[in-house]
Parts: C-alpha cells; sequence; structure tokens
C-alpha cells in the first residue's frame, strides 16, 4: 500500500489529510520523501494547505468587503504517507522554491514561508475566480 501510495504522489498533486489538526483540509504536495531520512524514518511529504478557506463572495459586495472575504490562512506541514489520501487532482503552483526542507527544521523561517505561500494561494485564487480554473481547491469540504 505504501510503495502505491508513494508512486501517485508527485509535486502539485493535491491531497486531503486525514489525521490531526488539518484532518479534512486540501494540501498541495511540495515534496516527497519515499525513504524517509536520519530523523524521520518513514515516508513522508512536505505539504502546502489552506487552514481557513475563502468565504463566499456576491456581486452585490463592495470591492474592501472581496478583498477581506477573498483571505486564505495556510499551513505548511509534514505528513506521513500514511495520513493522507491522494485525489486525482492536481494544482500547478510553484512552491519549492519558498518551502523546502531547511524551511521545516528552522521554525523562525516558518512564518515567512507561510506568508510567501499566502501570497501564491491567493494569487491562484483571484485567477481561479475569472477563469473557473481550479475552484474545487478553494472550496471547503462538506463531509
Amino acid at each position: 500500500m505504501l510503495a502505491r501510495r508513494a508512486r501517485s504522489l508527485k509535486a502539485g498533486k493535491v491531497v486531503i489529510l486525514l489525521t490531526g489538526r488539518y484532518a479534512g483540509k486540501k494540501a498541495v504536495v511540495i515534496k516527497t520523501q519515499d525513504d524517509g531520512t536520519a530523523d524521520r524514518a518513514y515516508g513522508f511529504c512536505i505539504v502546502a494547505g489552506i487552514d481557513k478557506y475563502p468565504l463566499k463572495i456576491t456581486n452585490k459586495m463592495s470591492q474592501k468587503r472581496i478583498a477581506k472575504r477573498s483571505r486564505i490562512k495556510p499551513f505548511i506541514k509534514v505528513v506521513n504517507y500514511n495520513h493522507i489520501m491522494p485525489t486525482r487532482y492536481s494544482l500547478e503552483v510553484d512552491l519549492k522554491t519558498i518551502v523546502n526542507q531547511e524551511v521545516i527544521n528552522r521554525p523562525d523561517a516558518r512564518p515567512n514561508a507561510r506568508k510567501e505561500v499566502k501570497k501564491v494561494l491567493e494569487e491562484k485564487y483571484q485567477t481561479s475566480l475569472k477563469t473557473n480554473k481550479n475552484r474545487w481547491f478553494f472550496n471547503k469540504l462538506r463531509f
């Protein structure tokens, strides 16, 4: 089972987290590590996802209100392969330059990386509103 999951996970693949604080949240795989490392002896991947999704927007709302409701709260996390469910979808977002192993290991670098991820995801959300492409990623999962 682990080998099958590891094969299907590549950078840009959308996954759903199954356990922990962000259970039920969608995330994008940034980097995979099938064999593990010295400090993590299991296969894992680095993901960036959405903790708080943007709220619904209607035509009669002002630009200020739309900007406020379009905010996204992201997260960055290292997740065991067993705790994620891969989907058939992928998202064209380049986050490898922002989030890497060094950022994960240094707690003081994480807030800056989260701010950069927030900018990228909010830009992607704005383009998805105009083109109706990848809009499903920015909607809360209802289950």
